[in-house]
């Protein structure tokens, strides 16, 4: 079934699949792409898409993002809005790495103050804050401590226990803690997974960067979020919830998978299988996912506050001096109960967020009062050798995406491929030569993380705002880069 070839254009860089496009569907499918980010589309992913239109209660439409590509039931950049009463909730529309999210460090500094030892800030940083595929945190808890003092918190623990500040709750979204978790929904499994990996950036696509401020788009907007000039130096840290979020993915799939044969057997794929809204197997799911991005906030709480300690240490500065403040810190993979105007009424969902940043505009509730007048931050992170972007959400995307723009630039090919055409030392020379350090656990994790496997980020943002889903307020280049 070709279902590329049934893509509608209505509109700037919008795209509609009819709702007749496949048997089925319940809503038509939403695409934000422009042509060449079409062309990159697999005809699988544009499927997906399709699929989440079969999804119960599903209100509006399915959408999918101009970062989309293939995944797990939804595609990465999938958005969909179930009813809170009528619909349910998908893991697969939340994915394994539960809030695989992105945080953003403004400074006092500019680029001059940082390049003489960056080398060593980077080094240091990559001693404090442990990379790679399976490392254990610097602290390491019992499975009662994680279980008992940290999953109903989040980052709130970090902070009691002295990793940051209390200003730093503030611009993080939900407070940095999701109150509807309850840690007696998580498994053992999971536990044993996620007591050692608090305060780890993990591997893949993690990242933490140095960077400096390019270009300035608004500058009255950038001027409340901290970012006042260009040069400045900001840091951006990229991990989740590590193998506790993957371990509470799992088990609630098999969970699913068991209670609800009949309804799997309902949808095109059983990859979109769902906890029925009302049933104890949606509450416990949902209780344990907030766990899991509780501990994905937490855990990057604390590498904010080790990667202050480096800076601050290798400048010779207070931490005050250094400036290192943050301008917010948002969620990827997430599932939410929110509301939203529907056809004029108000309707409570489960709203689903894959590889999708919430961007509530001006005068949001749920945003710091210091931004309600210009609307919530939205990072969007690139490659390593490429620009990262701080948007903010429009009026337009409440009524378009249901308040939800790009996570960031999107894969063109797997890893696997990657392999076959990248070599991690030549990728690190490449960097080199344009001025971008990059230390690494491994040389694969380079290979599989070179440039040339995403897509082009600012044709990707540049689609965002001629959708009218975002503005584009700053662009951010990377100087040094911690890949696990």
């Amino acid at each position: 079934m070709n279902l590329k070839s049934k893509l509608k254009k209505i509109g700037p860089c919008r795209w509609e699949l009819p709702k007749n496009a496949k048997p089925g569907m319940k809503v038509p499918a939403l695409l934000f792409l422009s042509e060449k980010l079409l062309k990159q589309v697999e005809e699988g992913a544009v499927e997906q898409v399709a699929n989440i239109a079969f999804l119960p209660g599903i209100y509006k439409n399915s959408i999918a993002l101009p970062d989309m590509h293939y995944g797990y039931g939804f595609p990465i950049g999938g958005v969909a809005a179930l009813d809170y009463e009528e619909g349910g909730l998908s893991p697969g529309g939340i994915g394994f790495d539960i809030n695989c999210g992105v945080r953003l460090l403004r400074t006092n500094l500019v680029e001059n103050d940082i390049r003489p030892k960056l080398s060593n800030i980077l080094e240091s940083i990559f001693r404090n804050v442990p990379s790679g595929v399976g490392r254990s945190g610097k602290i390491r808890l019992s499975t009662s401590q994680l279980k008992n003092e940290v999953l109903e918190v989040g980052a709130e623990w970090a902070v009691e226990n002295g990793y940051g500040n209390e200003r730093d709750l503030k611009y993080l979204e939900e407070g940095g803690c999701m109150k509807e978790a309850n840690a007696d929904a998580v498994s053992e499994r999971a536990l044993i997974r996620g007591s050692p990996q608090l305060g780890t950036l993990g591997a893949g696509n993690h990242f933490l960067e140095i960077q400096y401020v390019e270009k300035i788009y608004l500058p009255e907007v950038a001027k409340i979020f901290g970012i006042d000039r260009e040069n400045q130096v900001c840091v951006m840290i990229h991990t989740g919830s590590r193998g506790f979020g993957h371990q509470v993915c799992t088990d609630y799939l098999r969970i699913l998978e068991n209670a609800f044969r009949g309804k799997i057997g309902k949808l095109p794929d059983r990859e979109l299988v769902y906890a029925p809204a009302g049933t104890k197997e949606c509450d416990n799911y949902f209780e344990a996912m907030c766990c899991a991005v509780n501990f994905a906030f937490c855990n990057r709480q604390m590498i904010t506050h080790w990667v202050r300690e480096s800076i601050a240490k290798l400048l010779g500065l207070k931490e005050e001096e250094a400036g290192l403040e943050v301008v917010y810190g948002v969620a990827h993979n997430v599932g939410k109960v929110e509301e939203h105007k529907i056809d004029g009424e108000k309707k409570k969902v489960y709203m689903h967020r894959k590889g999708a940043t919430r961007a509530f505009g001006p005068g949001s509730p749920d945003i710091p009062e210091d931004y309600k007048d210009v609307g919530q931050p939205v990072l969007v992170p690139g490659s390593m050798g490429t620009a990262s972007y701080v948007l903010i959400g429009t009026e337009q995307a409440k009524n378009l995406t249901f308040s939800s723009v790009c996570h960031g630039a999107g894969r063109l090919m797997s890893r696997h491929k990657a392999l076959r055409l990248f070599r991690g030392e030549k990728v690190k020379q490449m960097l080199k030569e344009k001025r971008i350090l990059v230390r690494s656990a491994s040389w694969k994790v380079i290979a599989e993380e070179a440039p040339g496997v995403y897509k082009d980020v600012d044709e990707v943002v540049r689609v965002c705002q001629e959708a009218g889903i975002a503005k584009i307020v700053a662009k951010l280049r990377p100087m040094g880069v911690i890949k696990g």
